[in-house]
């Protein structure tokens, strides 16, 4: 069981991701201590300071700069946003997936040596294949270490059908499942609206055909980081709320269920493959593997999505 003594949690990444999570954190009121790591220390000294500044604005918590591997000591819980972005238009995924392996090898080797006992949370992309190889090369129990998955993804999925529906999304129970990717699909079988299935609610609400709305919804879903990349260059905000979201449920024990990238080992017919799926979140992690009643079709594409990581993977080697 994981050590948590201290509150601390350590951001491995300094950029738009690891920033803007710092931010949400900090307001959050749910961390005593938050340290960023970069290899460009200028940079993870300079948010820092920013940060700072606005203790007076949110809960009383602690904020600096450190380096590698000393900072992640103590820490209950280290996320990794750093890796490479492509860089041309001649990358291929293949290379970017080979570099931020690498990246992210190397920092949990190096959270391992110092603290066996952190949880690692990964948001790097390709998050689903990195949160797997991470696992791989530390041995560690299933759980520990866990991916960001399809949260933010579900939260993009309720927040189009709360918009549709014209009702609060904390209404609306949805998930998307599958890679954090363009294979990723919408759980349809188990989104519920105001405590009824979405096919009941539609014989209530009697606003729309929906069945023909359910494509371009998904499509939508899909398509949120392309269309957020190509306005403004980058996703920083949604992300940021997703994983303290996450952090939230293991610093507190919520047992909080939700569709992180987890470690699949004979769940749902799946193995040797992590992706998004619902889970219990909790001081260890991922607590439990929850295995929903998908319709077949969902099941096909779940694993279609499954096997699509499983390709990659193969192509890294």
């Amino acid at each position: 069981m994981a050590n948590f003594k201290s509150r601390k949690v350590v951001i491995v990444g300094a950029g738009a991701v690891g920033s803007g999570f710092a931010f949400a954190l900090a307001q959050s009121g749910i961390a005593e201590e938050i340290v960023l790591v970069d290899v460009n220390a200028d940079l993870a000294k300079g948010q820092a300071l920013d940060l700072s500044h606005g203790a007076p604005f949110y809960p009383p918590v602690a904020i600096r700069a450190d380096v590698a591997p000393e900072a992640y000591r103590q820490a209950a819980i280290v996320v990794v946003t750093a890796g490479k972005a492509q860089a041309s238009p001649g990358q291929s995924r293949l290379d970017l997936l080979q570099i931020n392996s690498k990246i992210v090898t190397g920092i949990v080797a190096d959270i391992q040596s110092v603290n066996p006992d952190a949880i690692v949370l990964i948001a790097t992309n390709p998050v689903d294949i990195l949160t797997h190889i991470a696992r791989i090369k530390t041995n560690w129990l299933r759980g520990r270490i866990l991916g960001s998955g399809t949260v933010l993804d579900s939260a993009r999925f309720r927040w189009l059908l709360a918009e549709h529906c014209g009702i609060s999304p904390k209404n609306i129970h949805a998930s998307i499942l599958g890679e954090h990717g363009d294979s990723e699909f919408a759980a349809w079988s188990l989104v519920h609206v105001g405590g009824l299935p979405m096919d009941d609610y539609c014989s209530v609400c009697r606003k729309c055909d929906f069945l023909h709305r359910r494509p371009q919804i998904l499509e939508q879903v899909r398509r949120s980081a392309y269309h957020i990349i190509g306005y403004k260059g980058s996703t920083s905000f949604g992300v940021a709320m997703a994983m303290t979201h996450i952090v939230r449920a293991i610093l507190r024990n919520e047992r909080h269920v939700m569709t992180v990238s987890a470690p699949l080992e004979g769940e749902y017919g799946l193995t040797d493959v992590t992706l998004g799926i619902p889970c219990v979140v909790g001081a260890n992690g991922i607590e439990e593997i929850i295995q929903a009643r998908l319709s077949p079709e969902e099941m096909q594409e779940l694993a279609h999505s499954a096997q699509i990581l499983k390709d990659r993977l193969a192509q890294l080697g």
